[in-house]
């Protein structure tokens, strides 16, 4: 079940229904079915080429299906200029007009769509303070950091009060910090005004950070679309299994809805297999623990922060990433004995 924003009766439901769209020979869209509640904020990821974009796209008015109706609000916009859409949009290129202030790039919309000066004025100052830079309003362009083009592009798209907000990897273009930060904004924006949002990127931590439900694309349909939990813990299959997160794929034997995989009877995932299997199972769902006669030797250990990875290669050859905490890192050195061993989580397993 979808968590849609407290505001949610702002939004409007949005529903891509049967999509179709090929390149020739590439179907970029296959029959692709996408339902947003509203006030909803859905996340589509996936690989390069997956159709992500392209169902944005067709969403937005930019492209048009082969097949397949599109909705917003009840309303069968699949035939519509984007312009009578009545969308918000943030795309990875900042697009701010050089020769205007942030104030005036955020009244643009708002003059397009024949308010008055005063009208125009006091939302762009609100937008303005939506995104905190009330004191950016009179800058241009070249006078900001390309984190406050973005936020001002943002008051841009949402100051014309769209029934939907898409977003087009609004992120990549900026270093991880800033991108972090305005991650985070856009979702407390997203939050508090209601907006029924889209967001197409490749990266899963920012998918996983800011949506309610995540929808993972490979070849042009959905392989799964749930909550970022869900995803991560139960994927349904093994493609979302690697492409969301890291993920060892250790050789086991199935039956009866249980594998063993070293030594250890895990319980398996709905879908899962059975007889000999690979089994996915997460670094953190995997001990290590130094023993001289333990099942694996440690290849390498790093320190990445919050956690640490150790890389080892049991006895069978199969090559482990476990985490484990920074602090037992010291632990665990090359060419060392250790024993691996799963901790019991669900896991996926997939014929071998």
């Amino acid at each position: 079940m979808s968590v849609a924003s407290p505001n949610a009766e702002r939004g409007v439901a949005v529903e891509l229904t049967e999509l179709r769209r090929s390149y020739g020979p590439v179907n970029a869209l296959d029959s692709m079915t996408l339902h947003l509640a509203p006030g909803e904020f859905v996340a589509l990821l996936g690989p390069s080429g997956c159709g992500k974009t392209t169902a944005l796209r067709c969403l937005a008015g930019l492209e048009d299906p082969d097949a397949g109706t599109i909705t917003i609000g009840g309303r069968d916009v699949t035939a519509l200029p984007t312009n009578k859409r009545d969308l918000g949009m943030v795309f990875q290129a900042y697009s701010l007009f050089p020769h205007m202030t942030a104030r005036q790039n955020v009244e643009f919309g708002l003059e397009m769509r024949g308010q008055d000066k005063s009208t125009r004025a006091r939302r762009a100052g609100d937008m303005l303070d939506l995104v905190g830079l009330s004191s950016q309003a009179d800058r241009y362009a070249h006078q900001m950091s390309g984190g406050q083009q973005q936020r001002v592009a943002l008051a841009r798209a949402l100051a014309i009060s769209p029934q939907v907000l898409l977003l087009d990897e609004p992120l990549s273009a900026l270093d991880a910090k800033v991108r972090t930060q305005l991650r985070d904004e856009i979702r407390r924006i997203q939050l508090e005004i209601g907006t029924t949002t889209l967001f197409v990127t490749h990266d899963q931590e920012e998918a996983l950070a800011v949506a309610d439900r995540v929808g993972v694309m490979r070849a042009g349909r959905l392989e799964q679309l749930a909550p970022p939990q869900e995803l991560y813990a139960r994927p349904a299959t093994a493609f979302v299994a690697e492409f969301v997160g890291l993920t060892n794929r250790l050789a086991g034997r199935a039956s009866g809805g249980r594998a063993e995989v070293l030594g250890v009877s895990l319980p398996l995932l709905a879908g899962s297999g059975d007889g000999n299997v690979e089994v996915l199972v997460r670094p953190e769902g995997i001990e290590a623990t130094p023993d001289p006669n333990g099942n694996a030797t440690v290849l390498s250990a790093a320190f990445l922060g919050a956690h640490g990875r150790v890389t080892a290669r049991t006895d069978g050859g199969e090559q482990v990433e476990v985490q484990v905490a920074s602090a037992a890192l010291p632990s665990f050195e090359p060419g060392q004995r250790v024993r691996v061993t799963p901790r019991g989580d669900a896991a996926l397993a997939v014929a071998r």
